[in-house]
């Protein structure tokens, strides 16, 4: 099973600044492509799209003008296919330019980080106005919400644009450390009656207790993923370098594999690689 990245962030300390890194020592330094290229060597992984990292407010357009010159390029073997930028929809000034510019910056999609900001953010008309024009002018947008702003935030969000394809990020970030199992359970079961939205297989080892994270503690989550939207509407991403505070970039690959090994090879494909290429038109 081949694998498309679809969420693959840089750290690049010395061009934009990423405050919300400094309560995590692990996430210290910079992450680079040659850094990601080691880890990966050997894994299968055919082609990344960068994430957008969160970086500081007065940086975003910074960093999707830097990515944009490194889209179409390859290191350490790994190609880069597109970005995901940032954008922010619940700004009237500057939005119509930037939606405009970053369409050229070799561009597949957007994100707004939603959990990080008041749940009020992504209801106002402002923001819903915004978001209908980044799907009328053909980019899918990623989501971004805790487990428990699934059904009163993200849903009435997906309600009230229904014409904008989605990608739930990081599995709907289930707390697993938690065991809070049922009420993400009830979340995905009304996110994923949206045919408009497929889901990320991401960032779940993150959410588990430090050193806890296995195959075998992940499977239910995993199962009910499958389940509920189908592996032509699921697709893979590593969440480096957030993936250190998990599993680690290597060990979730391993994860992943043996959590999809017994789909068909179609269905792994759909996975892997299949639903990026469709949603993100790489």
């Amino acid at each position: 099973m081949d694998l498309i990245d679809t969420h693959q962030h840089l750290i690049l300390r010395d061009r934009i600044g990423y405050a919300w890194t400094e309560e995590f020592p692990i996430l210290a330094g910079d992450f680079t492509r040659e850094a990601y290229a080691a880890l990966v060597a050997g894994k299968g992984v055919a082609g990344t799209i960068f994430m957008e990292a969160g970086v500081d407010d007065a940086d975003y357009q910074t960093e999707a003008r830097m990515v944009a010159g490194m889209v179409g390029t390859s290191v350490g073997g790994v190609p880069m296919l597109g970005q995901i930028a940032s954008i922010r929809p619940e700004r009237d000034a500057g939005f119509d330019a930037w939606l405009e510019e970053a369409a050229g910056l070799n561009t597949v999609g957007f994100r707004r980080i939603l959990h990080v900001v008041p749940d009020e953010v992504s209801q106002t008309e402002t923001f819903r106005r915004n978001l209908r024009k980044i799907g009328r002018a053909g980019f899918a947008f990623d989501l971004n919400f805790l487990a428990r702003q699934l059904i009163p935030i993200g849903a009435a969000l997906i309600r009230a644009c229904p014409e904008q394809p989605y990608i739930l990020d990081h599995c709907g970030v289930p707390d697993v450390a938690a065991g809070a199992f049922d009420d993400w359970a009830k979340g995905i079961d009304v996110i994923a009656g949206f045919d408009n939205v497929v889901v990320k297989f991401s960032g779940i080892t993150t959410y588990c207790t430090p050193g806890t994270a296995s195959v075998d503690l992940l499977r239910p989550y995993a199962d009910h993923l499958l389940n509920r939207f189908g592996p032509n509407r699921m697709l893979w991403g590593g969440d480096w370098p957030v993936v250190n505070l998990g599993a680690g970039l290597p060990g979730w690959i391993d994860m992943a594999r043996d959590l999809l090994a017994g789909l068909s090879a179609d269905e792994q494909y759909a996975i892997g690689q299949g639903t990026a290429k469709r949603v993100y038109g790489v």
